[in-house]
């Protein structure tokens, strides 16, 4: 219970919510993609801004899985909990009426917790699919999609004590990440989709 309840409302911190409001007195979900995430927040207030943004979400869900997990003993379980409950509190924020991101920064840094070589796959096809369409939300995306295989991958060649439990978690992460992102995908099939640069 500590672990979730830990997990939860750490990722429930809306870092990018807080920026907007103490640099300019906005609410960042009314301005750009309307997206509480590094990238709208790049978009609206600039990189001194969103870098902040990305290291504490990242952070938080590093965070969770390496520091809170430990309150719940040595099982295995309790990493998985609090990496699940770090994304839904970002992604549903209890602060925001439910409310909140997409979960990317802080499902990267759960994953770095919990399978750092895959989370480096998954990186560099994010980007890749970056660089080539300068669309973040279908980097994000992506990479997302293919996080779980990079972590099969990485388990084959680099890391030997991933559990195949934090597979199965990749794949319901990126579900919910892919469906955070449906306006995206909506505007994606209209051609309307902003480029990050």
């Amino acid at each position: 219970m500590v672990v979730s309840i830990s997990s939860y409302f750490l990722g429930s911190i809306p870092s990018s919510y807080i920026m907007g409001r103490l640099i300019r007195g906005i609410d960042l979900r009314e301005h750009g993609s309307g997206n509480l995430g590094a990238a709208n927040t790049f978009r609206i207030l600039g990189a001194k801004a969103a870098v902040p943004v990305l290291l504490f979400d990242v952070g938080k869900g590093f965070i969770a899985v390496w520091y809170f997990a430990r309150f719940g003993g040595d099982s295995f379980v309790f990493p998985l909990v609090a990496a699940l409950l770090v994304v839904v509190g970002h992604n549903y924020s209890v602060f925001l009426k439910f409310s909140g991101g997409k979960g990317v920064g802080a499902t990267t840094g759960a994953f770095v917790a919990l399978a750092p070589y895959g989370v480096l796959i998954s990186f560099v096809i994010w980007l890749a699919v970056l660089l080539i369409s300068r669309v973040v939300s279908l980097a994000s995306m992506t990479a997302a999609a293919f996080l779980p295989i990079a972590i099969i991958i990485s388990n084959r060649f680099f890391e030997s004590n991933v559990h195949f439990s934090i597979v199965i978690l990749s794949v319901l992460v990126a579900i919910v990440v892919i469906y955070k992102h449906r306006s995206n995908i909506d505007r994606l099939r209209k051609g309307e989709e902003k480029k990050l640069f």
